[in-house]
């Protein structure tokens, strides 16, 4: 008999479950009884599209009209789906409208583009500047010049080939010479590190493999949505993630004709969010995938005093300069410098021609004679001063590019009248000179811009400098306040219940830096900055071997969070983390010598026996860490919003960034322990009353009374849930335990949903409720329970 789901438009929870050559449809299948007994109601799967062979990832998209073979194709995924249905499970997908792979020989699409150029059908499918380049798309994927690599370059019948690269060949050009066919071609093969400053398509960030899909073309958004739509409509997706919608041309407008061609269907979008800012109202979807409410969760569990201490002893130790991982809001600055002046070259390139061919033709005398050095130096100083991703067509642009970041940017300037230039750019972006095409794409071009320079300077480089507390570093996060107090957290969860009471809420994800539970651990730390202090002290007595004191604090708060484990695992994450910051090696100028010295500095100390001071210090914390752990894990699962569980999540889950946290994992998990029990608990609860939790759902804070009250977080759901969890544990046992610390209630009995026996009225002694765990979830029993 299927089980009947009560709400199949809106899921209860979610698990994610990374698909990949090793982990295709089959095995997704074969792990269904299982997540179904957990109490999710839909598998949310990674992108299903066909993509690059051999990927692990899907977001390098080939053809959007076929279901990946290497997962098992289109069969594959209905006879999952069929299986998800006699198990209850419905399916939420993954898709990625932004870019494409920039593979010709497995992508049909862009293969025609090269081969006819800007006059092939699939011409409007890309985003291309044919202007620039002579007309030639830019394929930076020569390992030299390409004097040092024509002997590389072969004419194979109406193909060229370069290694492992296949190209088309333009029509009628097969005989020509090699130089003279290279010239007739709609594209150029060139050396790769032409990149950054030559490259005349929209790419993913900075990752030229992945060229921008133009999505507000609506024969485009048609031809790479049918499928995805198709399967909708026949029931074998329910819902959709939609992948950096930051990416767009018009994220407002594409949202909107995606809600139209899903009818409505359950849809989460993924929109980083900085402290304050709110996702557009207007947009119709459930809400985001969930980083803010891991900003909001972690921070709950984070000591603000004691991240301040961390702080100073982390300067004392590093001695880090100011923009370079001393201060936050200087090194972000510094790095958005550093990104649009170096990574993104290109990209501010066709941004300030489309500003000086705009001024130059303008009929309004105000916009001429603005010099392209000029605008170019307005648009940096501006953009370097966004403090959120990006402007949207349905927001108030003003409150983004504010008048304070252009009195800053003008600045720049020596000779006040050439500071105009601030001024027109800013009032461009503000619409005052009009909405025809020309305003419309500077417009576009800017926003597109800054949400690329806003990923890399700050997750992928300001994060991997500014390192006193790790944990405070991750998607969505604001290392330079890390804390949240609880007032701060129950009025973020009350908008959430009024405003987006369907978005989805995370803690891991493949993509965060360190899983939930690794930032659990860390997170104790700022509750005995002096007892880290003390380790530190201890295990760096003799300063050996050290490449760089940030590197060695971000490496034995690595070996403390993640807890014993393999040494290649940790050299891999510090590797990379040193590439990301860019202050000694990176991922386009590398330095063997110092990477070198990183990884027998991870060897010989975080990994070796200094480390296992540290991993002592962590044994004897390990009553924090729990409490963290489980806090953490219980408020997500019953917060508003649809809670997403990231696999292998559900019971301790310690992983470091990708590809580390992309590894498959065991089903049904081989230790699931109390965070196990806990989070089966939660979900099974959350499947059997659903009102409880979703969108007429309400939430209310609890308050403890007592000497220990601030460490108590308690929040009821609907009159008919409560949560409650230990906040801060470390402080709490200093100052004493709970002693005569109650919490008032909701009428009625409460029975602990883990151990129904323990029941609960009016103000109970917090001791008492928590018993032999740190957290409680109580559900009223009983008469209207």
């Amino acid at each position: 008999m299927t089980p009947e789901r009560p709400d199949p438009a809106v899921p209860t929870a979610t698990y994610r479950l990374q698909l990949q050559p090793e982990f295709p449809f089959t095995a997704a299948a074969a792990a269904v009884p299982y997540l179904a007994s957990l109490g999710v109601s839909h598998l949310h799967l990674s992108p299903v599209l066909e993509s690059v062979p051999g990927s692990t990832h899907g977001y390098d998209v080939v053809d959007h009209a076929r279901v990946r073979d290497e997962l098992g194709g289109e069969d594959g995924l209905r006879a999952l789906a069929r299986t998800a249905r006699e198990h209850g499970l419905g399916l939420v997908v993954d898709i990625v409208p932004n870019h494409m792979a920039m593979a010709p020989r497995h992508n049909h699409a862009l293969w025609e583009v090269l081969r006819e150029g800007p006059k092939s059908p699939y011409a409007r499918w890309f985003d291309i500047d044919w202007e620039a380049q002579g007309g030639q798309v830019l394929l930076p994927v020569l390992g030299g010049p390409v004097g040092a690599e024509i002997d590389h370059l072969e004419v194979d019948g109406d193909v060229l080939r370069y290694y492992d690269h296949v190209f088309p060949l333009r029509e009628g050009t097969a005989e020509l010479p090699l130089p003279r066919l290279l010239d007739a071609q709609w594209y150029r093969p060139v050396w790769w590190r032409l990149a950054r400053t030559e490259l005349n398509y929209r790419r993913f960030f900075s990752i030229s493999e992945l060229i921008g899909v133009r999505v507000e073309d609506p024969e485009v958004f048609d031809a790479t949505h049918a499928k995805m739509l198709q399967l909708l409509r026949e029931g074998v997706v329910d819902g959709l993630r939609v992948d950096h919608p930051d990416g767009l041309a018009d994220p407002d407008d594409y949202l909107a004709r995606l809600h139209e061609a899903t009818g409505g269907r359950w849809t989460v979008v993924e929109k980083i969010l900085a402290d304050g800012e709110h996702l557009p109202a207007s947009w119709p979807v459930a809400g985001t995938t969930g980083y803010d409410a891991l900003r909001q969760v972690d921070g709950l569990f984070t000591d603000p005093a004691g991240a301040g201490e961390l702080l100073g002893q982390y300067r004392r130790f590093a001695a880090p300069q100011t923009d370079r991982g001393g201060q936050w809001e200087a090194t972000v600055r510094r790095a958005a410098y550093k990104v649009l002046t170096h990574e993104l070259v290109a990209e501010m390139d066709r941004l300030t021609r489309v500003a000086a061919r705009l001024c130059a033709t303008s009929p309004d005398p105000a916009l001429r004679d603005r010099a392209p050095w000029a605008l170019r130096t307005a648009l940096l100083e501006l953009l370097v001063r966004l403090e959120v991703y990006r402007p949207y067509t349905s927001g108030d642009t003003a409150a983004v590019v504010t008048e304070e970041a252009a009195a800053e940017a003008r600045q720049a300037f020596v000779v006040p009248e050439e500071a105009g230039a601030v001024d027109v750019v800013r009032e461009l972006l503000l619409g005052r000179y009009g909405d025809g095409p020309e305003q419309v794409e500077f417009r576009t071009r800017f926003a597109q811009t800054s949400s690329a320079l806003r990923a890399k300077s700050v997750e992928d480089t300001a994060f991997y400098r500014y390192v006193p507390l790790l944990s405070a570093t991750e998607v969505g996060g604001n290392p330079g306040s890390p804390a949240v107090s609880p007032e701060d957290f129950h009025a973020y969860c009350a908008r959430v219940q009024r405003d987006w009471p369907a978005m989805g809420t995370v803690l891991s994800t493949h993509d965060t830096k360190r899983s939930a539970d690794v930032r659990a651990a860390l997170a104790v730390l700022t509750e005995v900055p002096e007892r880290w202090a003390d380790v530190l002290a201890e295990v760096t007595r003799t300063g050996e071997g050290v490449p760089d004191a940030q590197l060695a604090w971000a490496a034995w708060q690595t070996v403390f969070g993640l807890g014993p484990a393999d040494a290649e695992r940790v050299q891999e994450a510090l590797l990379k983390h040193v590439r990301e910051a860019g202050l000694y090696t990176s991922w386009t100028e590398q330095e063997p010598p110092y990477e070198e010295a990183v990884a027998a500095f991870v060897a010989a100390g975080p990994c070796g026996a200094p480390g296992e001071h540290v991993a002592a210090l962590r044994t004897a914390l390990e009553p924090r860490i729990r409490a963290n752990m489980l806090g953490a894990a219980l408020v997500q699962l019953t917060m508003p919003g649809v809670p997403d569980l990231y696999q292998g999540t559900e019971a301790e889950y310690l992983a470091l960034v990708d590809p580390d946290n992309r590894r498959p994992v065991p089903f049904p998990a081989p230790h699931p322990g109390d965070k196990g029990a806990l989070t089966a608990a939660a979900l099974r609860l959350r499947a059997r009353r659903p009102e409880v939790f979703g969108d007429a759902a309400a939430y209310a804070p609890l308050t403890a009374q007592g000497p220990a009250a601030a460490h108590c977080v308690a929040f009821a759901r609907s009159g008919a849930v409560v949560t409650a969890v230990t906040r801060l544990s470390a402080r709490l046992a200093e100052a004493g335990g709970w002693r005569d610390t109650v919490l008032p209630l909701p009428p009625g009995r409460w029975a602990d949903v883990l151990a129904p026996e323990r029941e609960f009225t009016g103000h109970a002694r917090v001791a008492d409720v928590f018993g032999e765990l740190p957290v409680v979830l109580l559900e009223r029993v009983g008469e209207g329970g």
